[in-house]
């Protein structure tokens, strides 16, 4: 696989698209992305000491319906990653990974698919090192701030490779249901804020719930939850 570091770039995951036409499989990480975006559009704050990492990969046979097997895998990386270093990570469904109560990396995956199986697959992870969390520093955490101590993001980036290309995908659906934090949850929908008990994590990636006995499912994209 073709791996690129670039300084800075405005986005790794607008930036990996030219491996697209090649066909061919790529990871590019930059020390600064000057347009980072998280999901639902957000902006991403990406000053250098984080990593910044979007990979490409093409299949040919994974089935659409299985398409959260990404999301799980690349959250599994990021877990694994910061628990070498002594932190223990949290997920927060369906793709926030949080460290003593606080974010510290988020995951941005855009599938491409073709009659109905994924055909490509670009993931985005933004992992907070070193950087400077500014306005963020309430809600957001870096992984030195996690550890007590001073971490070199470059060898963050090496490990977060290694553990990303070292599993497949069914042993990150296994560490992701070991990390994802379940039981009481604060749902807002475009209608109403209400609370809940999340009770597990689908194949498909939704969310099975237990509002006051009802069980029903949410979808990532139609809700936001608080832990």
């Amino acid at each position: 696989m073709k791996i690129e570091l670039l300084e800075e770039v405005s986005s790794t995951n607008d930036y990996i698209r030219r491996y697209l036409e090649k066909g061919e499989d790529a990871i590019v990480c930059a020390r600064r992305q000057t347009g980072g975006k998280g999901t639902k559009g957000r902006s991403f704050r990406s000053c250098e000491g984080g990593v910044y990492f979007s990979a490409l990969r093409f299949f040919t046979d994974l089935p659409a319906r299985n398409a959260f097997l990404l999301m799980q895998h690349a959250a599994a990386s990021v877990c694994r990653t910061v628990g070498e270093y002594g932190v223990s990570a949290a997920i927060k469904w369906p793709n926030d990974v949080y460290a003593n109560g606080r974010k510290i990396a988020g995951i941005l995956i855009e599938n491409a698919f073709s009659g109905g199986a994924v055909k490509s697959s670009i993931v985005g992870i933004g992992l907070n090192v070193s950087n400077d969390l500014g306005e963020y520093a309430d809600v957001a955490v870096n992984l030195c701030e996690a550890a007590g101590r001073a971490i070199d993001c470059d060898r963050v980036r090496a490990r977060l490779i290694e553990n990303f290309c070292g599993t497949d995908l069914l042993s990150g659906e296994k560490i992701y249901r070991e990390y994802v934090r379940l039981g009481n949850i604060s749902v807002t929908t475009a209608e109403r804020t209400f609370s809940a008990v999340a009770l597990r994590v689908l194949g498909d990636g939704r969310l099975e719930i237990d509002e006051g006995g009802k069980i029903s499912a949410l979808s990532a994209a139609e809700v936001s939850i608080r832990l």
